[in-house]
């Protein structure tokens, strides 16, 4: 959640693309009646903390429930 750059409530996000493989541009909206400003966001990776060895990207594997 983002919060407005104008009167810090939290903002809403009302829709969101990609505008590259690792980066997405979203929209928000505050929720503040009174301000109501809109404003637009990227989101991007900036590093990979872990990651797989082999990734089968044609099945998931579920997750076990404990």
């Amino acid at each position: 959640m983002m919060h407005c750059p104008l009167c810090q409530t939290s903002a809403h996000t009302k829709s969101s693309r990609y505008i590259s493989k690792e980066t997405k541009e979203r929209y928000h909206q505050c929720t503040n009646i009174n301000c109501s400003c809109t404003f637009k966001t990227h989101e991007s990776i900036t590093a990979m903390i872990s990651s797989p060895g082999n990734v089968n990207k044609g099945q998931a594997t579920p997750l076990s429930r404990a």
